[in-house]
């Protein structure tokens, strides 16, 4: 008795449906009631009102199959489809026919649909597009929540606004608060550049025009370069920019700006680095990178074959090639001879800048207390070292290899032969002297991002 009492108590909670049309016939199939409703049909439920060409209503359930040009409606909302299904006692609508909702604010459509009245909730699955007017995202599966303006979207999402292109697995979209927190394989590409942010979990603000992504990011700017050979001859050169760290933020206004943070690996062309902060103006064609505090270790970065480290070092692009690099603070300078690996070139000076033709040094200038040792070669042959001082100093390259020293402001100098450096070349380094051979891998870069599973089309 107790059971039996429960159902009909349950029953009496949940408002049985009514289905009125221009004809009906009522029906018992497999011993239960049914009736068919055919032309102009209205099914109503509370606040809940659905027209359709015919409904078929099974009394007992109180539930309604709906077929021909379906429209339900609550409120200011409309869901659209040829046919579905309405559960009056979990007041939900569901089809696989195609459906189309819209709110006032978003137009959401798929393949299948179900839509909870009472909870103001939508499951779509299977092509599922949402617009409004500031974005449109697609995916596979999507949880729509009108009184939280939210969004879960989950397999092969992508979103597209004025500004970017984002794709990830998951993705938890605030429409009113325009706040979107995407998660697993996440891509983000510039529609007006070649630049393209990797990552794991990405946090994106719109109204502040910022995003963060701190799980695995990685930057990829994609450039090509025109160069004239001896020849006259025009070349194409690809030049891709790769930024890596733990934590990436991007500034798109006032101008577009990306900061690294923790562990952040550069490498373009023939130049790599290794620091704690680099700030990328993409706008001014600037990277700058810094050493944060007395604690950590001075920004390295690395030129063919060439090394230096400094508290900061600014490089600077023109034409989508460098110009000129700036290192500020305790500047140390190595190269390493391509043929004698065990010979370095050092420099130390309180600043140096660099400056380059067509991506190959030409010039470097040293400023404050500057000291050298450079060595000797006569027809590619050891011919000994020479030390030296000054207050400033110029080196000249030729093919990127020391061609010419001048040293400016009290300069002294000393030659040592080749038969005392020979086997000594350990004991000719200055104080300041550490050469770093764990130079960020452009194949490792590549590597990373294969293992990301994105579609860009």
């Amino acid at each position: 008795m107790i059971f039996t009492y429960s159902l009909i108590s349950f029953a009496q909670e949940k408002e049985m449906i009514t289905v009125i049309g221009d004809s009906l016939v009522g029906k018992v199939v497999n011993g239960e009631s049914i009736r068919e409703v055919s032309g102009n049909v209205i099914l109503t439920q509370g606040n809940v009102k659905i027209t359709c060409r015919k409904a078929i209503q099974y009394l007992s359930r109180n539930d309604a199959e709906l077929i021909g040009d379906v429209v339900a409606t609550q409120d200011t909302l409309t869901i659209k489809t040829e046919r579905g299904f309405y559960f009056g006692n979990l007041r939900k609508t569901s089809s696989n026919s195609g459906v189309t909702l819209e709110d006032k604010k978003v137009v959401l459509t798929a393949m299948q649909g179900e839509y909870f009245f009472d909870e103001n909730r939508a499951v779509f699955q299977t092509n599922v597009k949402l617009y409004d007017t500031a974005s449109t995202l697609t995916s596979q599966k999507l949880i729509y929540l009108r009184n939280e303006d939210r969004a879960i979207a989950t397999i092969d999402v992508k979103i597209i606004d004025s500004v970017n292109t984002i794709f990830a697995d998951t993705v938890d979209h605030f429409r009113k608060k325009q706040i979107t927190i995407a998660s697993g394989n996440v891509v983000i590409k510039n529609n007006s550049n070649n630049s393209l942010v990797f990552g794991e979990h990405l946090e994106d603000y719109r109204e502040s025009k910022y995003t963060i992504i701190d799980k695995l990011p990685m930057l990829v700017q994609v450039d090509t370069s025109k160069s004239t050979d001896s020849l006259g001859f025009e070349t194409v050169r690809l030049d891709t920019l790769f930024i890596q760290c733990k934590v990436m933020e991007v500034f798109r206004e006032p101008e577009q700006k990306f900061i690294a943070t923790d562990s952040v690996r550069i490498i373009r062309d023939l130049f790599a680095s290794k620091n704690d902060l680099t700030v990328y103006l993409k706008d001014e064609e600037k990277i700058i990178t810094q050493k944060i505090s007395d604690e950590h270790n001075q920004p390295v970065l690395w030129y063919d074959n060439s090394q230096l480290t400094g508290d900061s070092i600014t490089i600077y692009i023109e034409d989508k090639k460098i110009r000129q690099l700036d290192v500020d603070g305790n500047a140390f300078m190595v190269s390493q001879h391509k043929n004698y690996l065990n010979r370095f070139d050092q420099s130390s000076a309180s600043g140096i800048k660099m400056f380059f033709n067509d991506n190959k040094i030409q010039r470097a200038e040293f400023f404050g207390n500057v000291y050298s040792i450079y060595y000797l070669y006569e027809e590619e042959q050891p011919n000994g070292l020479m030390k030296a001082n000054s207050l400033d100093a110029v080196i000249l390259f030729e093919d990127n290899e020391v061609s010419e020293v001048k040293l400016y402001g009290n300069p002294g100098s000393e030659y040592y032969p080749e038969q005392q450096v020979a086997g000594n070349e350990r004991s000719f380094q200055l104080p300041k002297f550490i050469f770093i051979e764990n130079r960020p891998d452009k194949q490792k870069m590549y590597e990373q991002i294969n293992r990301i599973k994105w579609q860009l089309h």
